[in-house]
């Protein structure tokens, strides 16, 4: 195995975080030529990285021994035409059992896959009878409640697109029954969402 091209450096802002990362740590670019990478998501049970690239509609897995390879095409847009910018998946996240969870711009949904090769089945996609703008990210609590955000982005138009229905850009929560909840009705562009280590 050949070394990986090294970018950058590990900017400390607190000496505490020498216990997380070794302080020589290098930065390493394991993959590149994407359009646009995001919601890296590590997958334990098969020992590799995942992640979307939103304007190419595609998630790519990534493992030491394989190197990069599609692993889902369409990821978050499966209409019949172009969409916007930016349709493809960008969050992905595990939930409790393990099953991978999707943000999906273009179809304006949360969606899971329980099964290798298996079919999407969709979490969320309406509050009180609206259609989402366009899921970003999303987290899971330890309780399995998932939080996820709804920004414009994916939108063609973003804030001023017709075909938005719901009159804000929140932050959501998806009860263990399913329930929808809108957690903050109030930001003006939501994107990353995280919890705390003891959340």
């Amino acid at each position: 195995q050949q070394p990986f091209p090294t970018a950058g450096t590990v900017e400390r802002l607190d000496p505490a975080l020498d216990q997380l990362i070794a302080p020589k740590t290098k930065i390493e670019v394991i993959a590149s030529g994407f359009t646009w990478s995001e919601g890296p998501v590590w997958d334990k049970q098969h020992n590799r990285l995942l992640f979307s690239d939103v304007p190419e509609n595609t998630v790519y897995q990534w493992n030491l021994k394989d190197g990069v390879s599609v692993f889902l095409k369409p990821s978050g847009f499966t209409g019949p035409s172009n969409y916007s910018g930016e349709p493809g998946s960008n969050g992905l996240a595990y939930n409790n059992e393990g099953h991978l969870l999707f943000c999906e711009h273009g179809d304006r949904r949360v969606s899971m896959i329980t099964e290798e090769n298996g079919g999407k089945i969709t979490l969320a996609d309406k509050f009180e009878g609206m259609r989402f703008n366009s899921p970003n990210d999303l987290c899971v609590h330890s309780s399995g409640l998932i939080f996820f955000t709804d920004p414009p982005y994916g939108l063609p138009l973003k804030e001023k697109d017709p075909t938005r229905e719901i009159n804000a850009f929140g932050v959501y929560r998806i009860g263990l029954d399913g329930s929808i909840t809108m957690a903050i009705p109030d930001l003006k562009r939501p994107n990353g969402v995280a919890l705390s280590n003891d959340g």
